[in-house]
């Protein structure tokens, strides 16, 4: 491993660019034997990775190599649905010169994009229960963070700036290259806006978003998109369901058809985890037959697809995210380390249409293009970066209120030995305000 290849993408704070924003330092320093670039960007309505694919592949692919070369990994696959037409004529030519780069088309289902299924799909490698691709001698990469290494390793460039697409009932749907640090209304506001009188909007996707609290929250390293919806939309009230009205429901309603099971995808390639079961012991205290423990909510990667699956509109994915928090506060861990030999024997006839998905969350009429806004940047007065926009620790304020910093400055730092990544500065300015959460800077240009 190149020392000086790791230190360069700390030092610029290169996280995965979408879920929990993993380090990227971290993940890169280790050897792989292949390298596996996830470009399948499967939640409904999302279009940035598709979109750089095609518009930066030369950058990319370049990058993607250099990756390739740091890791010892004999080969790199990028992993993208056969419907992304532009991604894929914008790679298959220059791919040829990359002898150690291949592309793997995937089918339109729902979650092409999860981890541990993409490295099945692939690789034909099950991640273990518990595990983390490395354990097979896979390491995954998002495209958007594949292109920040990109700009940290040959243009020194810390990662200040934010691909995101915003959609719903937006004027104009598009997809964006922000500044960190400005607020969630801006970033509406430069969509144009909307019309609807009340509204919430999603975080992410459609399908594992969540709810912004306020339309002040700063844009961050992991946004990858904004979903505008009307406060009454069906899929904005399944979030806001209490887990005790759930579980009533379920005691109620659950039939017992098992169709949450057979759809969930970590079941699917082996994975102890069973839906059905983990609710009938929430809602009975046992489950009459078979053996299952609650500790296998560990293994729920909160897709929530069991609840499109569900006839009654049950949600086990959110009973398995409480039983994760309970049994997490209570000190209980991911007990579960099963290596499965073999995937389900019908997986390819089970896996979930996304045209399908679409229709069930009422998203049909937002299914459009968001294409990449055009023209001169828009400068910024104010942006407040978060301190913490990744796992681990939080940054540790390098700066006072008072003090002038340039765009791409390091304002925050990670201490040594601990997880986490550095913060830089979006805009040019002045420190407003300093705390543990954030770091405030007002230009004086704008």
């Amino acid at each position: 491993m190149n020392d000086n290849f790791i230190s360069i993408i700390r030092e610029c704070g290169v996280v995965g660019a979408g879920g929990a924003g993993f380090p990227t330092h971290v993940k890169l320093a280790s050897k792989a034997e292949i390298l596996v670039v996830n470009g399948a960007e499967c939640e409904p309505l999302l279009r940035v990775d598709q979109i750089l694919m095609a518009e930066k592949f030369q950058e990319f692919l370049s990058s993607v190599e250099f990756v390739r070369k740091n890791l010892k990994a004999s080969k790199a696959v990028i992993g993208l649905k056969s419907k992304y037409k532009l991604a894929l004529q914008a790679l298959k030519i220059p791919i040829v010169s990359y002898p150690n780069i291949e592309l793997f088309e995937m089918g339109n289902f729902y979650p092409a994009g999860d981890e541990q299924i993409l490295v099945y799909e692939a690789t034909g490698r099950i991640v273990p229960e518990g595990g983390i691709p490395l354990n097979v001698g896979v390491v995954v990469l998002n495209v958007e963070t594949v292109i920040n290494i990109y700009e940290a390793i040959v243009n020194n460039k810390p990662v200040t700036q934010k691909y995101l697409t915003v959609t719903g009932d937006v004027r104009s749907r598009l997809t964006m290259k922000v500044p960190i640090g400005i607020s969630i209304r801006e970033a509406i506001e430069r969509a144009g806006g909307t019309d609807l009188k009340e509204f919430s909007v999603i975080n992410g996707g459609p399908m594992m978003g969540k709810i912004v609290e306020s339309l002040d929250e700063s844009i961050t390293k992991t946004t990858k998109g904004l979903i505008v919806l009307s406060k009454n939309h069906r899929l904005i009230q399944t979030f806001y369901k209490d887990i005790s009205r759930m579980l009533i429901e379920a005691r109620t309603a659950c039939m017992h058809c098992n169709l949450c099971t057979e759809v969930c995808p970590r079941n699917m390639i082996g994975h102890s985890i069973e839906p059905s079961k983990l609710i009938r012991i929430a809602s009975y205290g046992k489950i009459c037959e078979g053996n299952i423990k609650s500790t296998t909510a560990f293994l729920c990667c909160e897709c929530r697809l069991c609840q499109y699956a569900c006839v009654m509109d049950l949600q086990p994915w959110k009973l398995n995210k409480t039983l994760k928090d309970h049994l997490s506060k209570n000190g209980i861990r991911n007990p579960h380390s099963n290596e499965p030999k073999e995937v389900h024997t019908f997986r390819e006839y089970k896996k979930y249409p996304v045209n399908k998905l679409i229709r069930q969350l009422a998203l049909t009429k937002y299914d459009l293009d968001a294409p990449l806004e055009r023209g001169e940047e828009i400068k910024y007065s104010r942006v407040k970066i978060e301190l913490k926009q990744h796992v681990g620790a939080p940054a540790v304020p390098l700066v006072e209120i008072g003090d002038e910093v340039k765009e791409g400055q390091m304002i925050g730092t990670i201490d040594e030995g601990k997880l986490g990544a550095a913060v830089h500065s979006s805009i040019s300015g002045v420190v407003e305000k300093v705390d543990y959460n954030s770091i405030i800077i007002t230009s004086k240009e704008v």
